[in-house]
């Protein structure tokens, strides 16, 4: 019996392995509105509050060769699993945007501070063959985490033109956030990524129409706790609102989250594992004026289908921003919402 335990916990090491190919760098749905639209020179501060609630299954097939003791013998299994989860993470944005032309464009860098709480709980049953023996084994184990994540560096250029707006960054994670390898619920990813790409915003402030999509792809290194490496993946954000007043503003949001490439490295048991999912939702705006400053609260929610390789659910965004009011308070068009 100590032999099948051995067995079943070697299995599911390597099946709750197989979920960091499915969490991702990028979080789907951190653009949105308005986001290739200019800003004001100067420090600028958003404040984001993120919530998701997600579930997914596992199916996980192995032919290996298993040690047992100090034997190896023929071993195959199959991981049917169960996981849920929980995370409340409130990130800070501080931002500086220079008055001074970079490149014909509008440059800006900042940083992204997350900190929170996930909470995950797997229930798995493994069935599997030890030679001509077969067996089943279930458990279930819950996990939670809080603290820091990963810091993430951002740097953006944008260019203004009439109602057409672009804009293209660079970000990426640093991995010195709260991970344990053996954690089924982390703050942090535990490896590095560099992600960039650009957007467009269509903003027209006579009529109120506003579209914006923004197109990234994230380059993964190797997690050296378990020699992991996820592949290429790619996020398309977009956002679509109607300025009802020169304050309200309603509309709708989405993504699509696709992995171009296969998992791979040498602590990589699942094979490609490829990763995909996509949102839309609703969402809110309201434009605050604060003085000689001006707000942003945003709220916008996400429902999630069509997954593969990674739990799906739904998600809450509210942000708040705070710059200074721009030339002409009552225009909207210099926000940046995310």
């Amino acid at each position: 019996m100590i032999g099948l335990m051995a067995a079943a916990a070697a299995l599911s090491s390597q099946a709750a392995r197989a979920d960091e190919g499915g969490a991702s760098f990028w979080v789907p749905g951190l653009f949105g509105s308005l986001a290739a639209a200019p800003q004001v020179p100067g420090w600028n501060f958003t404040n984001f509050y993120y919530h998701t609630t997600v579930s997914g299954g596992g199916d996980v097939v192995f032919a290996r060769e298993v040690p047992i003791g100090h034997l190896n013998i023929p071993f195959t299994g199959q991981v049917n699993a169960h996981l849920t989860a929980d995370a409340d993470l409130d990130v800070l944005f501080p931002q500086y945007v220079f008055a001074t032309p970079v490149l014909g464009g509008q440059a800006s860098v900042g940083m992204l501070v997350p900190v929170g709480r996930m909470t995950a709980t797997a229930d798995a049953t493994l069935t599997a063959a030890l030679g001509p023996l077969g067996f089943t084994v279930g458990g279930s184990r819950t996990d939670s985490s809080t603290g820091f994540g990963d810091p993430v560096p951002f740097a953006s250029l944008r260019w203004h033109d009439g109602v057409n707006n672009w804009m293209t960054y660079i970000t990426g994670g640093i991995p010195v956030g709260e991970y344990s390898a053996t954690s089924l619920a982390n703050l942090g990813l535990g490896h590095g990524s560099i992600d960039a790409g650009g957007g467009y915003t269509y903003f027209n402030p006579a009529t109120g129409h506003e579209f914006s999509g923004v197109l990234g792809f994230t380059y993964n290194f190797t997690n050296p706790d378990t020699q992991y490496q996820s592949g290429v993946d790619m996020h398309f954000d977009w956002g679509a609102s109607q300025f009802l007043t020169k304050q309200w503003q309603i509309g709708i949001v989405g993504y699509v989250y696709d992995q171009l490439s296969c998992d791979s490295g040498s602590g990589d048991r699942v094979g490609c594992f490829e990763s995909r999912v996509v949102g839309i939702g609703p969402q809110i705006g309201y434009i605050i004026p604060v003085g000689d400053l001006q707000g942003y609260l945003n709220l916008k929610a996400y429902g999630e289908f069509d997954n593969a390789h990674r739990p799906d659910g739904w998600n809450v965004w509210l942000t708040f921003a705070i710059s200074h009011a721009p030339p002409t308070p009552s225009s909207p068009s210099h926000l940046f919402t995310k």
